[in-house]
């Protein structure tokens, strides 16, 4: 009853699930710092505080139970957040609350840049860029997305990849391979 809605109800009857990951946990890294780092400061307060005061004691452990509450807030956000992609769109799902889900139809992107920094080929995350038609999107940029060379793969086939029936398909091939057969007969000549 209070658990987010999985993505999958989302889905059309009509639509194909590609992909459906959540972001790198890379993209934790810095709230685990954070958290450490000030449950490390308060320790070393109450390490320094006058042991006699009850008080200084108990409002730095509150603030250090604060801090860890913070954080799980944080991992659970990341926990329920998804990005799926399917034949017909994008959509992002958020909110551990409150569910947001923001969508872009695939028949919207006009360009597709995929980045990877040095940290991101390091750890195995990248970013995505998806532009639409004069428009700016909801799902415009994909940080922190987990196997990046796949998912741009399947996107770019989504996105850019042929439409043609099985059929026009293998004429293609048999046309292609003609072609080369009589490239290799012209020049054995």
């Amino acid at each position: 009853m209070l658990a987010p809605r999985d993505p999958d109800e989302y889905l059309l009857d009509s639509e194909r699930r590609v992909i459906r990951v959540r972001r790198h946990w890379a993209s934790m890294m810095w709230d685990v710092f954070e958290a450490g780092a000030l449950l490390v400061g308060l320790m070393l307060v109450s390490y320094l505080a006058p042991q006699d005061s009850a008080l200084i004691q108990n409002m730095l452990w509150y603030a250090g139970l604060a801090v860890v509450l913070r954080f799980s807030y944080y991992v659970l956000e990341w926990w329920v957040e998804r990005i799926v992609i399917t034949d017909k769109r994008f959509m992002l799902t958020t909110g551990v609350f409150t569910t947001k889900v923001a969508m872009m139809p695939i028949g919207k992107v006009t360009d597709l840049t995929f980045q990877r920094t040095l940290g991101g080929r390091l750890m195995g995350y990248g970013t995505v860029v998806v532009e639409s038609a004069g428009q700016v999107q909801g799902l415009d940029r994909i940080e922190y997305t987990p196997n990046p060379e796949e998912i741009n793969d399947a996107i770019s086939e989504l996105v850019f990849g042929e439409k043609k029936t099985d059929k026009d398909r293998f004429t293609m091939m048999k046309a292609r391979r003609a072609a080369l057969g009589r490239r290799r007969a012209v020049k054995a000549r």
